[in-house]
């Protein structure tokens, strides 16, 4: 049976925690590990994993400080990687999987790689609103020829990018590709580590799989949104793409990308000291360029005799 490890990243989102690991908890095929990253909560999140009672394997990862989701899943990654399991179910502490979303997602997978071949780097799930509609702000990228697949008779479709909330990634692309940039904090995380494991074969959808996004508001994000509130999590989305742009498509794309943000603030209609901390974030990811890290890999001898224990 093919074996697959859970990691949840949470941040003070108790009461959706809850509802996340009961939901594993229901699954059909049962994951072999969930992995808790504990991003140093302070609404009582702690007490309660120390206390709950587990139906499945499991283990508590608290982070000292809150390293956001990139951080999180960065270090979920490394804890199921190091597991031995042979992929790695990444989300985040408001997705709900229905009962059969890991049995989909682990099926649509191996279809994928019939027909495909070896190199399909991940399944990712369907995303709905809590109220059945689509998930605005998860939906993948689709590929020119997303269709193949469907032609074949199999319910996925072929992407290129998705976000992090269900995506079933094979222990051999994290090993090949290493994982998400912890740096990167929040926002674009996702986006770029999908277009790296896309680089040599798209990844799939599978349209069978479906999971509950329990988010705020329904709707989709782009820099013409930003408010006072909000501006701190476009900084960060600003600067990394603007990074990923320049250090891993080249100058004309960061050009580009600086052009599509002024007009996005232009639109908007962003107050003016926003839009110039939001520029200055553009400028900040010219010297911003973090390295990838790859997880350690544990020799087979010792996850044998953990398996065995």
């Amino acid at each position: 049976m093919v074996t697959v490890a859970a990691v949840v990243v949470t941040f003070n989102r108790l009461e959706k925690l809850k509802t996340v690991l009961a939901s594993l908890e229901a699954q059909t095929h049962a994951p072999a590990k969930v992995f808790v990253i504990d991003n140093a909560s302070t609404d009582g999140t702690a007490a309660y994993l120390l206390e709950r009672e587990w139906t499945l394997p499991y283990e508590v990862v608290t982070m000292s400080t809150n390293s956001g989701g990139a951080g999180g899943f960065a270090e979920g990654m490394v804890h199921g990687y190091a597991s031995g399991a042979d992929h790695v179910w990444i989300m985040d502490d408001d997705c709900y999987p229905r009962p059969e979303a890991l049995e989909a997602l682990v099926r649509g997978f191996e279809q994928s790689v019939a027909e495909l071949g070896g190199d399909v780097p991940f399944a990712c799930s369907v995303v709905e609103y809590i109220d059945g509609n689509i998930c605005e702000m998860n939906n993948p990228v689709p590929t020119w020829d997303w269709a193949r697949l469907l032609v074949k008779g199999q319910s996925n479709v072929m992407v290129t990018a998705c976000s992090f909330v269900s995506v079933l990634i094979p222990r051999w692309a994290i090993a090949e590709y290493g994982l998400p940039y912890r740096d990167y904090f929040i926002w674009f995380d996702d986006r770029e580590y999908t277009l790296r494991l896309t680089r040599r074969c798209p990844g799939v959808q599978v349209m069978d799989s479906v999971v509950v996004h329990d988010m705020g508001e329904n709707r989709g994000v782009n820099f013409s949104m930003v408010d006072a509130k909000s501006v701190w999590k476009f900084a960060y989305g600003v600067r990394n793409e603007a990074s990923y742009q320049l250090h891993h498509r080249g100058l004309l794309y960061f050009l580009e990308f600086g052009a599509r943000l002024f007009v996005s603030l232009h639109r908007g209609r962003v107050s003016l000291p926003l839009r110039a901390k939001l520029l200055g974030r553009l400028f900040a990811g010219i010297g911003f360029n973090p390295k990838i890290e790859y997880p350690e890999r544990r020799p087979q001898r010792e996850l044998a005799e953990e398996a065995a224990a």
